[in-house]
């Protein structure tokens, strides 16, 4: 592999175990003899489920997702539109992730339903890397991290003349010339997932805290001070918890804007994410 690692991950047994989706067999969410599977960072705190006695923090409410607030943070809500015009420009659209902003690093987090009886990371993992080999041209590699197994990748990222203009300066210039003339780098990506309670949260870390620990830090920090509301009505698994933009958001003043919440263009993409099927 091109890029270094902390710890080799256990292989996974060959051939995946087939889920329910593929089984035909309908999810046993509601048993009442399933255990909800524990989460890889229980033994240290969270995340947390809404029902668990987690600590008192200043959270942003976005719907599913309650998520720390610190100083240096930004927060953005990515968009997926609904309705566009004759154009193809969005009209309309529902938030479909939340993207966590740290100096040089990005944290993408998305919340999805799960079974009962069992968590999904596993699979996920196994599907993403899957994907990023066999669509993306990448590479893909296990290793242990805070909340258990991870999965690091590195795949092409395009360098079109769009993305080298709205790139800092001293950024572009420390670009390898081969890059540029290639027109395209290469991009780690870093995934996180925890299996909670009927709820699977996973985190894409992007930027310098791939591999700046300190960077990354911050951001493990907020990744489990997250707390995650499941609700009661029943949903199959993968399907996406609904999101929904904090009070904060509109009612944040011009002068305070920048110490509580940063604002963006709720349909400019952030981070690209595997698709969570």
């Amino acid at each position: 592999m091109a890029f270094g690692r902390r710890r080799q991950a256990e292989e996974p047994a060959e051939g995946p175990e087939p889920t329910d989706e593929e089984t035909g067999n309908a999810p046993a969410e509601d048993a009442a003899d399933d255990e909800a599977p524990e989460t890889a960072a229980a033994e240290e705190g969270g995340p947390w489920d809404s029902e668990d006695d987690y600590p008192e923090l200043q959270r942003l409410d976005f719907g599913s997702l309650l998520i720390p607030v610190a100083s240096g943070l930004g927060f953005q809500v990515n968009f997926e539109a609904t309705q566009v015009d004759d154009e193809g420009n969005p009209l309309d659209g529902r938030p479909v992730a939340v993207l966590v902003q740290y100096e040089q690093s990005a944290l993408q987090l998305q919340a999805f339903a799960a079974p009962k009886r069992s968590g999904i990371w596993d699979d996920v993992r196994r599907e993403t890397a899957r994907d990023i080999e066999e669509d993306a041209n990448g590479q893909t590699q296990e290793q242990e991290g805070p909340f258990g197994t991870e999965l690091l990748a590195m795949v092409p990222a395009a360098l079109t003349d769009e993305v080298l203009a709205e790139m800092p300066q001293e950024v572009r210039e420390q670009l390898p010339a081969e890059y540029i003339e290639q027109g395209w780098a290469p991009q780690v990506i870093r995934f996180i997932g925890v299996d909670g309670p009927r709820w699977f949260l996973q985190g894409v870390v992007q930027g310098a805290a791939v591999q700046d620990e300190e960077q990354f830090q911050i951001l493990e920090d907020v990744f489990r001070n997250i707390v995650v509301v499941r609700g009661e009505a029943p949903m199959p698994p993968r399907e996406l918890l609904e999101l929904r933009i904090p009070k904060e958001f509109s009612e944040a003043s011009a002068e305070d804007e920048e110490e509580k919440v940063e604002t963006f263009n709720p349909f400019e993409r952030g981070p690209e994410i595997t698709e969570v099927r």
